[in-house]
């Protein structure tokens, strides 16, 4: 069963003590860490608000579920991850674009000075 980012967060106490840990962190050290970027950061992306950044700690999370969590299975339990690899690359080249709060400070920024 996949679980995403909000019913992590809301199950936290229950998964911190079986969350796989595949790259020797400690179970619920990953979880924070995972939370983090699946909630925090992808709440900041769709915002568009430090977007550039956001997506380095989403690239590292789907980074090890591809390569680590999901090491010796089927590229189909893989393909998802690659996706959303991908998809958080060319963010990070692209930049958040026109209606981002990104865009819109620093239009706001450019103004001032």
């Amino acid at each position: 069963m996949l679980i995403h980012g909000l019913q992590k967060l809301l199950n936290f106490q229950t998964l911190a003590l079986t969350f796989p840990d595949p790259i020797g962190l400690g179970s619920a050290f990953a979880l924070i860490l995972i939370i983090f970027a699946e909630f925090f950061c992808s709440i900041l992306l769709i915002v568009g608000l430090f977007s550039r950044l956001a997506t380095i700690p989403l690239i590292i999370g789907m980074s090890v579920a591809a390569f680590f969590a999901y090491a010796g299975q089927a590229f189909m339990a893989r393909e998802l991850p690659l996706i959303y690899i991908c998809i958080y690359i060319s963010l990070l080249i692209l930049g958040p674009g026109n209606i981002s709060l990104d865009n819109f400070i620093s239009k706001k920024l450019s103004k001032i000075s």
